[in-house]
């Protein structure tokens, strides 16, 4: 039986990246993935399980149970709704609410400004424009 720990390794291998990769793209230390892929290491917990799915590009329930394909195809990843694409408190929820209640163009000036604020200015996508 392949374990937990042996598919975390398996997932960074299919994305081509070592230990300490994974962790800064998961802002943890080295040591948490280090401890997940040890069989007498610590369990990762499901939001970690989720970020580990994302940034190797493998299915969740493969890794999480070992069950269906190990890889996702072009369609699964398009469906993929991404966990970080969610409001993580409740100041967030309530920008987001905001933000929808917004025609279009008022959205895309509201999101600049706030690329502004966030010195992230030009990152959004143009596929909304």
């Amino acid at each position: 039986m392949v374990t937990l720990p042996m598919r975390i390794r398996r997932a960074r291998g299919i994305a081509g990246v070592t230990q300490s990769q994974l962790a800064l793209r998961m802002n943890l230390q080295r040591s948490a993935v280090s401890q997940w892929e040890s069989a007498q290491g610590t369990t990762p917990s499901v939001s970690h399980l989720i970020g580990i799915a994302m940034e190797t590009g493998v299915s969740f329930e493969w890794l999480a149970t070992g069950r269906g394909a190990a890889r996702l195809d072009d369609a699964a990843v398009e469906s993929v709704v991404m966990l970080k694409d969610f409001a993580q408190d409740e100041l967030e929820s309530r920008g987001l609410t905001a933000l929808r209640q917004l025609t279009r163009h008022r959205k895309r000036m509201a999101v600049a400004m706030v690329e502004l604020l966030g010195g992230v200015a030009g990152t959004s996508s143009r596929r909304d424009t």
